[in-house]
Parts: C-alpha cells; structure tokens; sequence
C-alpha cells in the first residue's frame, strides 16, 4: 500500500525525467464489463481514454451503465469542492449497486483526488467498499493494480507522490473518430496559491517533439481532423527539455504536418509569448481560439494568487492577439471572493472584462483547497457577498458572449460536424474554427466532415445554423 504524501508532492528537484514505455501484457478481462466516468478538464477526459484503452487491450468490454459493468473507475477532479461532492455523492449510489444488483463489483478510483492525502484517508477509513485506489503518475500500472485485487481479494492503494515520469504508449481508445487529445507537457511548477494542480499532478515535464510528431501525424492518417493540445500548463512546453524549442515551435511542426485544425489548451499568460502570437496569426491550420485565464484583474490579487504577471501584462498580451489573430475568439478563467478582495478590487475585475469582452468565461466562487496556501489564508468575503460577485460578473459575461455570437448571424462559418445534436437529433452538431457550438439543420451524413453553415440565429451559449452545400 503507498499512500499519497502532499509534502512529497510539493517537492521540486533537479533530478532527471524517466521517459518510458508502457509494458503490460495483461489478459484477464475476457467476457468482463467496464463503465469508466470521468470529472475534470480535457487532462481528464484523455487520460479516460487511456484507460479505456489499457482495460480494452486487457479483454474488457465497455459498458455504458454502471449496473452492468464488473468495474467500475471514477477518473477525478480535485479542482474544486464541488468536484469532491459530486464524486462522494456517486459512490453512494455505486455502494447501493454493489450491495443490492452485484456484490462482487469493482470499484476503483483514479485522477486527481487519488493523489490527496486527506481524500485517501477518508476512502481507507469510511469507504472500505471502494477496492482500488491508483494516482496519476502510476495511471499505467492500472491493469497490475486490479489484477492484484482480484487475486488477493485485498483493496490496493497505489499513489505515488513525486516529480513523474513520461511514460510512452498506452493504448488510447478515443472517444471520437474525428477529435483527437493529446498530451504534450504533464504537471505544472507555477503554484498559484489557490491550485491544487502541482501537487496532484507532479512537476512540468515535457513529451518529446518526435514522440508528439509521430502520433500526430498517426491520427492524421487515421483521418483524424482536428487535435488539440494538452496540458496543464500548455504554454510552458519544452522549456524543462530543450534549450531552443517551445509551443511555437512545435505548432509550426505540427502545422507543418497538415492536419486541418489544431488547438490547444490551457494556457498562462506569463508563459504566452509573441512568437506564439505570430505562429497562430500566419498558420490557418491553427486555430484562432485562445483561453486565456484572467483570474482577477486586480493587481493585488494576483499577487496573492501567485501569477506571475499584472493586468497591465495581461492587457498587452490581449491586445496583441486580438490585433494579430484575425477574428480571434478568447475565453478566460475569473475567480471571484479570493481571500483578500475588496469590491475595488472586483471592480478592477470587471474593468479588464469590460475591455477584453471575452466570447465566454469561466466564472467561479473562491474555496479553498486542503494543503494550498490559499487555504491558510484568512476569508475576508462572505459567502453572500461571493454570489452576488459571481452573479454580477456572469451579466456582463453573457452579455458580451451574447453579442459576439450575434456578430455571427448571417454568416457563413466552417464547423467541424462531430454529432448528432443534443437539442435535437434530426439536427447535427459541431464547432466552428473559433470553438463555438453550432446546431447544425443538416444530414447526419455530415458527421465527420469540415462543412460551410450559415448561422441563423445566435444565443450566449450556442448557435443555429443551416448546411450550406459547396
């Protein structure tokens, strides 16, 4: 059993990156179910399909209800409070099939919230029902974990808290034919105060261009059309690797590869640079769909926040892209209520949103996160006066997210047709090039093809459109 050490896990040394393969020949999943469900970002959903792909080649079989399944894996979040809840709220129903449809269900968790100590010790003392625990640096030794619980019938517990690895071939099952994750940098060493991220997710440490390349340029032949660059820190690519080759860089090689559309995410403003900048504006291949995290536009708060650079270096950073960039579309992150903020400094907030008017934001309420130093740091604003911050940033985000969506009707925009529409399945749906919903009024056959479709009518969230035959 190694349980998770958060002291461990803050630790930054100059030790060299072991770069991996992936090695597994297990084969013990014959005429066995899976239900994998996943909480998080993009890093969450790829490495879901990692391990669907690890369980596939081991001879399970996906399943998509939990009441059919043998196992069952919670890939988690750890970002949020709220992330916690609603994965402690679904074990409950997970101990209700366990104890009433198949006693002899697996259950295991994955991701983030394996890599808290406070999380683990909470699963190894109140839910002892729960079989297997397995951290994000040893995701690939997944298939040896559950093996060992069902021969030994004991739970396992496998984290690991240190710097990580770059491990090489896992087998992937995608979750689309047409959109592709991959991961270019793992972890993070920027340590906002608020984020848990550097601890559960281990130090910066980049793929190799040529590994990164070749898969590229694999799913490129598959017919894949468009890939989208992972990590946690997307912008800080190469520089624990290379003395002079970063994310321009390897935009430009990708670029070069020919795929028809390429994005990336997340990125940090300090790590954003010029070159960047003019790769994005000169290649059409690459998207002109940029998230730009804010977090506060008060100087003072993110100091507090630890972020490396000021409204004043975020504003010049904006500007450039939205001059360079043609038709550039830019979503952020905000944070409202960090400890420490007064309504002038909200205000500032409101100011750099009202001079961005980002096509969209992710707003969010300050809580803290166990073992953060934001979490020693006194609460200074209310829970009441947090919502109504909230409330009131959201009016003017939807309000500028409503009028560049309106911008859009009359024209006509390419999208990338990935799917049956949610709303309405006589209808399709995709993403035009600045990553806007679109329901498409159009054949199914459309799907998985780049079409023209003229938007007929705009609201703050999605758009409506028409196929439009070449």
């Amino acid at each position: 059993m190694k349980m998770p050490d958060m002291k461990q896990a803050r630790k930054r040394t100059n030790n060299n990156i072991n770069y991996t393969k992936y090695d597994s020949n297990l084969k013990f999943g014959k005429n066995k179910k899976y239900f994998v469900r996943t909480y998080g970002c993009q890093m969450n959903e790829h490495d879901s399909e990692k391990i669907k792909g690890m369980l596939n080649d081991c001879g399970f079989i996906e399943t998509q209800s939990a009441e059919n399944a043998d196992i069952v894996i919670l890939n988690t979040c750890a970002i949020r409070e709220n992330a916690h809840d609603k994965v402690f709220g679904y074990l409950g129903v997970l101990k209700h099939i366990k104890d009433t449809i198949n006693k002899d269900l697996l259950i295991g968790i994955c991701g983030c919230m394996s890599q808290e100590e406070v999380v683990v010790n909470e699963i190894k003392n109140k839910y002892k029902y729960i079989d297997f625990v397995c951290g994000t640096h040893n995701l690939d030794n997944l298939l040896s974990i559950i093996k060992t619980k069902m021969d030994t019938k004991k739970n396992q517990i496998e984290v690991l808290s240190y710097e990580g690895d770059v491990v090489e071939g896992i087998p992937v099952s995608r979750d689309s034919k047409y959109s592709a994750w991959v991961d270019i940098i793992y972890g993070c060493d920027k340590f906002c105060t608020y984020c848990i991220v550097p601890y559960t997710r281990g130090m910066q440490r980049s793929r190799k261009k040529e590994d990164i390349l070749e898969e590229i340029k694999t799913l490129k032949e598959k017919g894949y059309l468009e890939v989208t660059l992972l990590g946690q820190n997307v912008n800080a690519y190469g520089k624990d690797l290379y003395d002079n080759y970063n994310l321009a860089n390897l935009l430009s090689d990708v670029s070069d590869i020919g795929i028809p559309r390429i994005r990336f995410v997340t990125s940090h403003p300090w790590d954003f640079t010029e070159e960047m900048v003019d790769v994005i504006a000169s290649r059409e291949n690459v998207m002109p769909y940029i998230h730009l995290p804010l977090q506060s536009g008060s100087n003072k708060i993110l100091k507090l926040m630890n972020r490396r650079y000021t409204k004043e270096d975020y504003l010049k950073l904006y500007d450039s892209i939205r001059t360079k960039v043609k038709n550039a579309s830019i979503t952020t992150d905000i944070i409202v209520g960090f400890p420490g903020e007064s309504e002038e400094d909200f205000m500032e907030t409101l100011d750099v949103v009202n001079k961005c008017k980002y096509d969209g934001a992710f707003t969010f309420a300050f809580s803290p996160r166990e073992n953060t130093p934001a979490a020693l740091m006194k609460e200074t604003v209310s829970e009441e006066d947090k919502m109504d911050r909230l409330h009131r940033l959201n009016e003017i985000v939807n309000k500028y997210s409503n009028e560049a969506n309106k911008r859009l009707e009359g024209q006509i925009v390419k999208c990338l047709v990935t799917s049956l529409s949610d709303k309405d399945k006589n209808k399709v749906c995709g993403y035009t090039e600045n990553m806007k919903l679109v329901n498409i009024e159009g054949p199914s056959d459309l799907i998985g093809n780049i079409v023209k479709v003229k938007i007929t009518d705009a609201k703050s969230f999605s758009l409506d459109g028409i196929y439009v035959k070449d």
